[in-house]
């Protein structure tokens, strides 16, 4: 076909912008922009998504534990103390 390589380039990443608003989801240049952006966001946001999650997890550990009376950081100390993984 005449038409090789950079059309099929070009649909994929058509296809990946599924869903974008205006001409972002049709035009390969506006779509090319979006995508990488996305993509860029998408991998930060992984790291920030684990970073969350400790987070939070990290916050009911401590509520939990001072309804017992102990703190976060004396009732991780006792656990490395007794060599709790």
């Amino acid at each position: 076909p005449a038409r090789g390589f950079a059309s099929r380039k070009h649909k994929k990443l058509i296809k990946m912008a599924k869903g974008y608003r205006g001409r972002a989801n049709s035009v390969y240049s506006v779509a090319l922009q979006r995508v990488t952006k996305a993509l860029q966001y998408a991998y930060r946001d992984r790291k920030v998504k684990k970073r969350e999650f400790r987070k939070t997890w990290i916050e009911r550990i401590n509520a939990a534990g001072r309804q017992h009376g102990i703190g976060y950081s004396r009732f991780i100390a006792g656990l490395q103390k007794s060599n709790i993984e």
